[in-house]
């Protein structure tokens, strides 16, 4: 991670007295890191020991079921394109998530969401409804830039990000150092995801920065991210 934008909170280096599991809180790690920029608030931190993250990724290869057929095209300025990845999405039934002119209807939660949801719950004290899952099979799968900041989003609520497999790099640009019409030259921050981690994107950070996952040639490993979410139910019209 970029040195300059990362610290870590108060009180990390001795205080509850708690001794964190080892799956939770592998040695030598620093229990969260800071990162701050202008408008971006997140913290980082490896949720899951090397173990307890393999595993999981395994069951994540074999229980959770892609969208397929229309479900995998995404509108963007003007033309359908089909998404560079596998994507799904799971959560409370009343729910709906709609992104780039697709509505996305929720798949019934299975054990492994809900243990990676519970163990966020556990960590951070936020509770979450839904769910995207982005697979990327290797380093040519990606995302474009991007903000989290559709309507059904409970306002002001994080976005807890997950990640399994490959580490890949995770950049973030502000909003007004973006094209030919910046209007300024906010340096972008670049991350690096591991396998297991937990990166908390805090209000306002998608309101000011996109994020994306460029691709990377040299990754020849899948990844896969799981965004929990607070949504909101919206009256269809």
């Amino acid at each position: 991670m970029d040195r300059f934008v990362v610290k870590r909170r108060p009180g990390d280096a001795g205080g509850s007295g708690k001794r964190p599991r080892p799956e939770e809180h592998p040695p030598g790690q620093p229990r969260w890191q800071e990162i701050r920029a202008e408008g971006l608030s997140c913290d980082y931190r490896l949720l899951f020991g090397k173990a307890e993250a393999d595993e999981i990724l395994q069951q994540l290869e074999e229980q959770v079921e892609y969208f397929e057929g229309e479900m995998t095209k995404v509108h963007v300025f003007g033309k359908w394109h089909h998404i560079p990845r596998k994507q799904v999405t799971y959560g409370d039934p009343e729910l709906t998530y709609t992104y780039s002119g697709v509505t996305f209807s929720p798949k019934p939660w299975i054990p492994v969401l809900n243990r990676i949801r519970e163990r966020v719950t556990s960590d951070t004290g936020h509770t979450f409804n839904f769910v995207v899952i982005n697979r990327y099979k290797d380093g040519e799968d990606h995302i474009g830039e991007h903000r989290d900041d559709e309507r059904e989003l409970v306002p002001r609520s994080p976005i807890a990000s997950v990640s399994f497999g490959a580490c890949r790099d995770f950049v973030f640009r502000h909003c007004a150092s973006r094209g030919k019409n910046a209007t300024c030259r906010i340096k972008p921050i670049k991350l690096q995801l591991a396998h297991g981690s937990l990166l908390m994107m805090k209000y306002p950070t998608n309101v000011y920065w996109y994020h994306s996952l460029p691709p990377r040639k040299r990754v020849l490993a899948p990844r896969v991210n799981l965004t929990f979410r607070k949504l909101m139910a919206i009256a269809k019209k």
